[in-house]
C-alpha cells in the first residue's frame, strides 16, 4: 500500500497571464512542487503571478523547445511522481479528488491517461475527435521521458499505461486571433518536423488531406453537432494541414535551387 505519494507539477508558460493563475489555482492542495518554466521572451506578467503562489519554483528560461523546455522542467521536480500541465488547462474539482484519493492508493501502473475537454472559442468541443482525446499526464519520471517532436510532443512510457476516471479542462483557444497567433508558429514546426525526416509534399497532401479532414471533423466524427464552433474548427483545421504541406513544399523547393 502506497501511502502520501508527492506530486510534482511542470508549466512551461509564454505570455500566459490570462491563464496561469486558473491553472496554479487547481492544483492548490494537490500538487506539492509546481515548477513552471517561463519562456525568455514573454512580454506579460507570467513570471510575477506564478512566483506569487506558495510552493512554486518559477523560472525564466531560454527557449529549448516544447519538449526540450519540458526536460529541463522535469530536471528541477522534487519528487519522482510529475503531472505535466500546460498553462491553459485547469484540473477539474472531480479530477482533484481523484488525485487526492490516488495520493493514497497502491499503484499498479508507471503513468496515467485523462481525457480532456478542449473549450474552442469558449464552448466545450464534444465531438469532432476532439473529446475525450485522452493524453498521459502523470507519470513516474523513472519510468518515462519525452520525446523530441517539435510539436505536439508526448511520453514515452516503459509499460502499460492506467487511466484517470475524471476531466483535464483545456481553454485551447478562446479567440480566432488566438488561434492563428499559434497557427504560424505551429505549421512551420510541424513542416520543419516532415521536412528533417525526408518527407515530400504532393499534390494529394496539399490538396487532398486538407479536404479528407475537414469530412473527418465535420461528419464522421459528428463535428456538425458541435453547431458553428464545430464548423469552423473543422475549416480551421483543414486549412492547418494545407499550410503546413505548402510550407513543406516551399522547403524542398528551396533546397533544390
Amino acid at each position: 500500500m502506497a501511502e502520501n505519494i508527492k506530486i510534482s507539477s511542470i508549466i512551461i508558460a509564454r505570455d500566459e497571464e490570462a491563464n496561469i493563475t486558473r491553472c496554479i489555482k487547481s492544483q492548490v492542495n494537490i500538487v506539492d512542487d509546481i515548477v513552471v518554466m517561463v519562456d525568455s521572451r514573454t512580454t506579460d506578467k507570467t513570471k510575477q503571478i506564478a512566483s506569487s503562489f506558495q510552493n512554486v519554483n518559477c523560472e525564466i528560461v531560454e527557449w529549448k523547445g516544447y519538449a526540450g523546455t519540458k526536460i529541463y522542467a522535469l530536471s528541477k521536480t522534487k519528487f519522482d511522481w510529475v503531472l505535466w500541465i500546460d498553462a491553459d488547462e485547469e484540473i477539474t474539482p472531480e479530477l482533484a479528488e481523484e488525485l487526492k484519493q490516488f495520493k493514497q492508493s497502491a499503484l499498479e501502473y508507471h503513468a496515467y491517461d485523462v481525457a480532456r475537454r478542449a473549450f474552442f472559442l469558449g464552448k466545450w468541443i464534444k465531438h469532432s475527435g476532439w473529446y475525450p482525446s485522452r493524453v498521459t499526464r502523470l507519470f513516474n519520471k523513472k519510468f518515462v521521458s519525452f520525446n523530441e517532436k517539435e510539436v505536439h510532443e508526448h511520453l514515452n512510457v516503459n509499460g502499460v499505461v492506467g487511466n484517470l476516471k475524471n476531466d483535464l479542462n483545456h481553454y485551447t483557444d478562446p479567440s480566432i486571433e488566438h488561434y492563428f497567433t499559434k497557427y504560424n508558429s505551429y505549421t512551420s514546426l510541424a513542416a520543419k518536423e516532415l521536412f528533417e525526416k525526408g518527407k515530400r509534399a504532393t499534390i494529394i497532401d496539399i490538396l487532398i488531406r486538407p479536404i479528407f479532414l475537414f469530412c473527418k471533423m465535420y461528419i464522421f466524427r459528428l463535428g456538425f453537432l458541435d453547431g458553428l464552433h464545430g464548423l469552423i474548427l473543422a475549416v480551421f483545421s483543414s486549412s492547418y494541414v494545407f499550410t503546413k504541406y505548402c510550407k513543406l513544399w516551399e522547403m524542398n523547393r528551396e533546397r533544390s535551387k
